[in-house]
């Protein structure tokens, strides 16, 4: 399974290195089979790890230049990065990311062979306007993406749940999630609320091939916990 930790604009430099060591040191030792990633702040950025993939949060789609605030393809080849983050709502909803900019994102990073987790969903209005209007506005998400790219991975997170300890139910989940794959043969992850309770039930739902996961992933004994669920799950899986 993958198993994704956004840590937003949280932790130091300092701190985000003390993470990345004893999320190193735990994958070690469990031997785990999972698939792991970190998004660091872009401050926080570095060669860090061999068994976690490091991504960048945000980038702009240009090698280098006059783009104030910004970092390109030059600042993350610095730090060997070859994952980007893309379409998270907080881009999309707080800081005004239209469609069109994420899709030029993602065609110049899909150029440089990068591993795009790109993120769909969709806010409360919108959800309690109906099914067909959610699936219009989710649909609509995916104008432009090459829903074929072989680096692609879908992480679908409901807006309204996202840091507000509000989650869809189990089957709203594997619904919505079934509804997707016919969309895209990309992973899905479920992200909205992802926490050490309630991991273990999304990442047994047939249709989630894992979760992105927001302030829960903070806390790294937590999102431990949540690699170890998901190791224990696809164990029982493979004895069935």
């Amino acid at each position: 399974m993958i198993l994704a930790a956004n840590l937003k604009t949280n932790l130091t430099r300092e701190k985000t290195n003390k993470y990345m060591k004893g999320l190193e040191r735990f994958l070690d030792e469990s031997k785990s089979a999972q698939e792991v990633y970190v998004f660091p702040a872009t401050s926080s950025l570095d060669k860090y790890t061999k068994n976690v993939v490091v991504g960048a949060q945000n980038a702009y789609p240009t090698l280098n230049g006059a783009f104030t605030g910004e970092i390109g393809l030059e600042q993350l080849e610095e730090f060997g990065i070859k994952t980007i983050l893309i379409g998270h709502s907080e881009r999309r909803h707080i800081l005004g990311e239209t469609q069109e900019i994420l899709v030029k994102k993602f065609a110049f990073y899909k150029e440089q062979g990068f591993k795009i987790i790109y993120c769909v969903g969709e806010p409360l209005n919108i959800r309690e306007a109906g099914h067909d209007v959610m699936m219009n506005y989710i649909s609509a998400q995916y104008e432009g993406i090459d829903t074929e790219y072989e680096n692609l991975i879908i992480a679908y997170e409901p807006v309204w749940a996202i840091g507000t300890g509000l989650t869809p139910t189990l089957e709203e989940i594997e619904n919505i999630h079934k509804e997707l794959k016919k969309k895209s043969p990309a992973p899905i992850l479920y992200g909205g609320s992802v926490k050490v309770t309630n991991a273990k039930d999304v990442l047994a739902l047939t249709s989630v091939d894992g979760v992105l996961v927001g302030s829960a992933a903070l806390y790294l004994d937590h999102f431990c916990s949540m690699i170890d669920d998901a190791e224990a799950i696809e164990k029982i899986a493979g004895e069935k």
